[in-house]
């Protein structure tokens, strides 16, 4: 992990019940150099004993956040904004996400609308409601990243329409796919509007993680991703504003 990640005063990170999430938050909670602010959100935290656990480390907040729920946000909002005040909010990381495993046989319209509304509409309305938050933190800076304001997207290299050809094509998943190309229309609109303030937004692709969602098969550990997506962070310039890289900084295609 970089001493830059410590320039980034606030970072907020949804779904940090389990997986991904929670392996963030551990990592920044254990690190010298991190963050001063680490505000850990769920839809149900006390169900996470290991989030629980965190509580009690220094500087980390966990703030109950569901992502489908535009009243769960709006409360969120408000827990937030009393925690970074007049600083703002440097770093929004939109992980929160669902698998519905749908071939074309089994996909119905239900798997699909859901799978979409939580990762893929969930992230933006997230990022409208906190970017007054972000757009303070970024008036207080200059450059691009972390260190001044930035909207992090957990996405996957199987939303990117190009994997879906040759090698890529033998992983079956309608909704989690589709869902997952939308998010990253979602990051290129947002760099688009959200440039002109400062704002860095970018997908990242964390690999195929051994978490309940990538299951048992898959390539890395919670902890080797994590690794990766931290070294990452920390090292993003304006050079990646609204780009797609995976978890060892490799760009990707759309």
């Amino acid at each position: 992990m970089s001493a830059s990640l410590r320039k980034c005063q606030s970072i907020l990170i949804t779904g940090s019940s389990r997986g991904i999430g929670l392996q963030l938050v551990k990592e920044l909670a254990k690190s010298t150099d991190r963050p001063a602010t680490i505000i850990a959100t769920a839809r149900n935290p006390t169900g996470s004993k290991d989030l629980q656990e965190l509580s009690s480390v220094p500087g980390v907040h966990i703030v109950t956040l569901d992502t489908d729920s535009q009243q769960s946000i709006s409360s969120a909002l408000e827990d937030v904004q009393s925690i970074v005040g007049s600083k703002g909010l440097n770093c929004l990381i939109n992980n929160a996400a669902i698998n519905i495993s749908t071939n074309i046989d089994t996909v119905t319209p239900e798997a699909m609308m859901k799978t979409f509304q939580t990762n893929s509409v969930a992230p933006l309305f997230v990022t409208k409601a906190f970017l007054p938050l972000l757009q303070t933190a970024a008036l207080q800076s200059t450059g691009m990243g972390l260190h001044r304001a930035a909207v992090i997207n957990i996405s996957s290299i199987l939303g990117s329409i190009s994997y879906t050809c040759g090698e890529g094509a033998s992983f079956k998943s309608y909704a989690y796919r589709i869902s997952k190309a939308a998010l990253n229309m979602v990051t290129r609109c947002l760099a688009a509007d959200l440039g002109s303030d400062g704002i860095l937004c970018m997908s990242l692709h964390p690999g195929w993680v051994k978490t309940d969602m990538g299951g048992p098969l898959a390539d890395l550990t919670v902890e080797e991703s994590v690794s990766g997506l931290l070294t990452v962070l920390s090292n993003l310039t304006d050079n990646d504003h609204g780009g797609f890289k995976d978890h060892r900084g490799n760009q990707l295609p759309w």
